[in-house]
């Protein structure tokens, strides 16, 4: 059965049900059916309970899956059948990679959070909530140009730009204000995919209105012909902006298929982005559960430092463990197995590819915290196979549990779920991996080097320009937020396992004063992805009754 058959089967309790159950009061809800609601934090008691956070990362992705969101919903669902008040904690899903490659983010099998369908497609409208804020603030500033341009903006240096919840490569550059005076000022222009805007960063690090509100008038949109920093305060729109997203900023209810409680809010990518759900819905569900199990985009290179450098540093709290996701295939496909061959029994690929898994334990440790690999099972996994990664962490004193979520449900994942208990009886270090006053460099730096396993940086002409203006401005405080590959430790796509002996190019930084970091773009990464040959939307259709099909 597909994912999405087993999710059209499955039975779901009313959402007020889950609601009751995890101490939310009726007028904290505001229903959009009869299985989501959205929840008015300001009518949920406050409580001083302050649960514990536990993070799913995962090896180096690839093409073959890892089942990184899968495991979080079964270990949250296993976490609960053991008798533990627990909630979830999950982004939502970008159009681009649901009609694009990846799928959906909703897990699979037996451990979804439902309704899968919806959660996939529109949902409550946040994304295209932040769609249209994000582009509202386009049209204030040509607007602005057109009628004047009483800040003396240069077009020439609008950074800002346009973005649309979709896959689409021909729109990073396009020129606008074409067809005569009327029809506005003709400059160059972009598009980035939504979950890449500032303002999708803003939304999942706002820790309350007020918060958004001052953010989002921090944002820098461009430079006078003086080169002096124009923010949204300078346009004055930093209301209307909060406002077309005050509805959405009100974190998502759903339920798993086992009816454990979960938060679905906000949707960054984590390889150009911070790739954390909204750190509201994060603080919601510790003060109703004892628990928290969330999960941060891709490997631990990319969303897990950036969970812990900059989500935990801004929410002030750290994860009491972590659990490190990888599978025989792709431990395999590290090893230089390629994808149509995953299926037949190869333990000496498994014992090359087993350098990534680990990288990414020392990655973990890096941070003070000692990790719990889930070693997500498959039918196409040899006996020989499993034995050798076990009998690896073993060797290197790594906690593992076999897991089988997507299969089994909960009850797949109560081994991992009792080894993450014992891992969070351990005491923990954690720590970030570099202090915020360190220079930016230095910053960088210690990522790529502590982080990724990498000699050093290359700063491209344009990079030390963007340097130069970060510190002439006052702005070199700021966090780091790294746009890399995902499928590589380097900024090299195609240099799988764990490549050593590289440097990082860094080719642009850019401020985002709203979000709190400075983006770093290294290598070829794409603020814009573009579809592929055979994209999912290929497959996708509905029945007579308007069922889904196809829908990953």
């Amino acid at each position: 059965m597909s994912d999405l058959e087993i999710a059209s089967g499955a039975k779901m309790l009313p959402i007020e049900e889950i609601a009751e159950r995890s101490g939310i009061p009726s007028e904290a809800l505001e229903l959009y059916g009869k299985y989501k609601a959205k929840l008015n934090v300001d009518l949920i008691p406050k409580s001083t309970n302050q649960a514990k956070v536990i993070l799913v990362t995962a090896t180096s992705p690839t093409p073959a899956g890892e089942g990184k969101s899968t495991v979080t919903v079964g270990l949250g669902d296993a976490l609960s059948r053991l008798g533990n008040k627990t909630m979830i904690t999950l982004r939502e899903p970008s159009l681009g990679p649901v009609m694009g490659v990846k799928g959906g983010a909703t897990g699979g099998g037996f451990s979804q959070v439902l309704p899968m369908e919806d959660i996939n497609l529109h949902f409550t409208g946040d994304l295209h909530a932040i769609t249209t804020a994000n582009n509202a603030l386009s049209a204030m500033i040509d607007n602005h140009l057109h009628q004047g341009n009483l800040l003396n903006i240069d077009p020439r240096r609008i950074t800002w730009k346009r973005v649309m919840d979709m896959n689409d490569r021909a729109l990073r550059h396009v020129t606008i204000g074409l067809g005569g005076p009327s029809q506005g000022v003709p400059r160059e222009e972009g598009f980035d995919i939504t979950v890449a805007s500032e303002i999708m960063a803003i939304f999942c690090l706002a820790s309350d209105l007020q918060n958004l509100k001052e953010r989002l008038a921090d944002i820098v949109i461009g430079y006078t012909y003086d080169k002096e920093a124009i923010t949204v305060r300078d346009l004055k729109v930093e209301g209307a902006l909060a406002l077309l997203l005050k509805d959405a900023f009100k974190p998502n209810l759903v339920q798993t298929m086992e009816g454990t409680p979960a938060l679905i809010h906000g949707g960054p990518f984590a390889n150009i982005a911070h790739g954390c759900n909204s750190l509201i819905a994060t603080n919601t569900a510790r003060s109703l559960a004892d628990f928290v199990v969330t999960e941060a985009g891709f490997g631990s290179d990319l969303g897990a430092e950036k969970f812990m450098d900059i989500k935990a540093r801004i929410g002030k709290f750290q994860p009491a463990a972590v659990v490190l996701v990888t599978t025989i295939r792709a431990l395999k496909m590290h090893g230089g197995v390629a994808k149509t061959e995953l299926k037949q029994e190869n333990t000496a690929a498994v014992e090359h590819g087993l350098v990534n898994l680990e990288k990414h334990v020392e990655t973990v440790r890096a941070f003070g915290v000692q990790p719990v690999v889930a070693l997500n099972h498959f039918i196409t996994d040899s006996e020989s196979e499993l034995q050798m990664v076990q009998q690896w962490c073993e060797s290197n004193q790594v906690k593992i549990a076999l897991t089988d979520v997507w299969g089994n449900g909960g009850a797949g994942g109560e081994q991992l779920a009792k080894e993450v208990l014992k891992a969070i009886e351990e005491p923990c270090n954690f720590a970030p991996i570099y202090d915020v006053e360190q220079s930016v460099e230095e910053k960088i730096t210690a990522i790529v080097q502590k982080v990724y396993g990498g000699l050093g940086v290359i700063f491209t002409d344009q990079a030390m320009k963007d340097l130069a203006e970060i510190e002439k401005n006052g702005w070199d405080l700021l966090p780091v937020c790294m746009a890399k590959t995902q499928y590589s430790f380097s900024d090299d796509p195609k240099k799988l396992g764990k490549p050593t002996d590289f440097m990082i190019t860094v080719r642009k930084i850019l401020p985002k004063l709203g979000a709190g970091f400075l983006v770093c773009l290294t290598g070829d990464i794409m603020t814009m992805p573009g579809l592929p040959k055979q994209p999912a939307a290929l497959n996708m259709d509905i029945d007579e009754k308007g069922n889904a099909k196809g829908l990953m």
